[in-house]
């Protein structure tokens, strides 16, 4: 059963690039707040910072990301259909990925805040993830303050 109890939103525009099979990874999506790849028979996907990608490369976006605070065990279940509910019932389209530790959901940027309301009514907790408290203790990414 799911505990998710608090959501990170983290401020970046991020965007979804579509590349051909077995391309190289471009040196502009390598930074940023979340830097995915996922690579299939026919694709290879990438999710990465807005600023630096270039206009002709396949993308969609910008999207907004929250992640699930804290580290979630394997064995949870129900953790994703808990956070979708809401966005469905708000009619907010979202991208999911999971990473080792956490899961992540990309919502349009202009839908965020409607996406953090839809989880606060839900009875969860969203909070910027650079406030204070936040796992990265108020500093930005690159560890600046």
């Amino acid at each position: 059963m799911s505990t998710v109890e608090s959501l990170l939103q983290h401020d970046e525009p991020l965007v979804v690039v579509r590349l051909g099979v077995g391309a190289d990874i471009p040196a502009w999506a390598s930074s940023g707040t979340l830097f995915s790849v996922s690579a299939t028979a026919t694709e290879t996907s990438l999710v990465c910072g807005a600023r630096g990608v270039p206009r002709k490369v396949r993308q969609q976006g910008p999207f907004i990301a929250f992640s699930v605070e804290g580290t979630l065990e394997f064995s949870l279940t129900g953790v994703l259909a808990a956070l979708l509910a809401p966005l469905a019932e708000a009619a907010i389209p979202v991208f999911a990925l999971s990473t080792f530790d956490t899961d992540w959901l990309l919502v349009p940027a202009d839908r965020a805040p409607a996406a953090a309301e839809a989880w606060r009514r839900s009875g969860r907790a969203v909070r910027g993830a650079n406030e204070p408290g936040s796992p990265t203790g108020g500093q930005t990414a690159e560890g600046a303050p």
